[in-house]
């Protein structure tokens, strides 16, 4: 193949529909039983009210959604819709184990056999890669604990003491739901949230985004959106800050059989954490091509890597939002596409 993209989410369907506009002889490979990426494993009682703004996927309109629709059922039929109508056959499901080198070409090994290409999409996402945090007592803990991803609702919490670890959106989203079922909620996070009430302007996105593009370029490892962006003010976040929901308290020292302790003493009891603690890039599978550079991230030029110019990371640091999984499938097309032709002709 000229390509192979690993991966069925916006990013990685951007990527498929420019790689075909190129004429660009390409796989698309995806570990889900079907389409929508990520948004398959959302919680069933997101609804796209609450959902950040989606941005279309090249050349389909996304239409103003019902905002009481499951985002776990909107999305995915966007993606479907979107796969049927340009022709994008997705093999699934294919899980890639490894990528090696093979001097000219790289070799992508699956569960479903292996393909060789000139070059290599990768666009993979988070999702499949929550990250728990590591805190003393956890194995104490009598309660449950849980990430974000196994979120499946508030009902699951009713009646009980709950401690909620991030300050992220998730983490807000997922606290404001549980609060009205739950006896109790704490909200904890390392460092005090931020929230914004500027509205999201095409100049504030762009500024976003050329904060994290700056660290993928010096190779360190991307950081989320909202920590550069800050929690937008909705008016459901107003009210919980109104009604004491969303009363913060610093990150607790350890964790006890029973609840969480405070370095000054102080302990609250609690029967379930729930760890809203984020997502790491899901990478593992590239780990033979040694990508990493010394600061523990991928440096990039653009979407390309700059250790090995035929892997591009896409949904990856800057391109990790809808907007920007768009513009980085476009681009790293056509940088594919400049690169065989310069090798070709060569």
């Amino acid at each position: 193949m000229d390509v192979v993209v690993i991966g069925a989410g916006q990013a990685g369907l951007s990527a498929a529909y420019f790689l075909g506009r190129a004429g660009l002889d390409h796989v698309v490979l995806d570990a889900d039983a079907g389409p929508g990426g990520a948004w398959r494993h959302r919680w069933p009682t997101l609804r796209m009210a609450t959902v950040h703004g989606i941005h279309d996927l090249p050349g389909m309109p996304f239409a103003e959604p019902d905002p009481a629709a499951p985002a776990n059922e909107v999305l995915p039929a966007y993606f479907a819709d979107f796969e049927r109508r340009n022709g994008i056959e997705v093999r699934r499901p294919v899980r890639v184990h490894a990528v090696h080198d093979l001097g000219d070409l790289l070799r992508v090994e699956t569960d479903h056999g292996a393909w060789e290409a000139n070059a290599l999409v990768n666009a993979t996402g988070t999702w499949t890669r929550p990250f728990w945090p590591r805190y003393p007592g956890q194995e104490l803990f009598a309660g449950r604990q849980l990430h974000s991803s196994q979120y499946r609702g508030p009902e699951e919490f009713a009646g009980l003491r709950v401690v909620v670890v991030g300050g992220g959106t998730s983490a807000v989203q997922q606290l404001l739901e549980i609060a009205p079922h739950a006896a109790a909620t704490t909200w904890v996070t390392r460092r005090e949230p931020e929230f914004s009430d500027r509205p999201f302007t095409p100049e504030l996105g762009r500024a976003a985004v050329a904060k994290v593009e700056d660290r993928v370029r010096r190779g360190l490892p991307p950081r989320s959106v909202v920590s550069v962006t800050g929690l937008s003010l909705t008016p459901a976040v107003r009210e919980g800050l109104a009604t004491g929901a969303l009363a913060r308290r610093p990150m607790f020292e350890r964790l006890t059989e029973d609840g969480v302790t405070w370095a000054d003493g102080t302990h609250e009891p609690a029967d379930a954490v729930l760890w809203a603690t984020g997502f790491r890039a899901a990478l593992d599978h590239l780990a033979p091509l040694r990508l990493r550079g010394p600061g523990g991230g991928i440096r990039l030029d653009g979407t390309r890597v700059v250790a090995d110019p035929r892997v591009h990371l896409v949904g990856y640091g800057p391109s990790a939002s809808t907007v920007g999984a768009t513009r980085a499938g476009r681009a790293a097309a056509r940088e594919i596409k400049a690169s065989l032709s310069r090798r070709r002709a060569a």
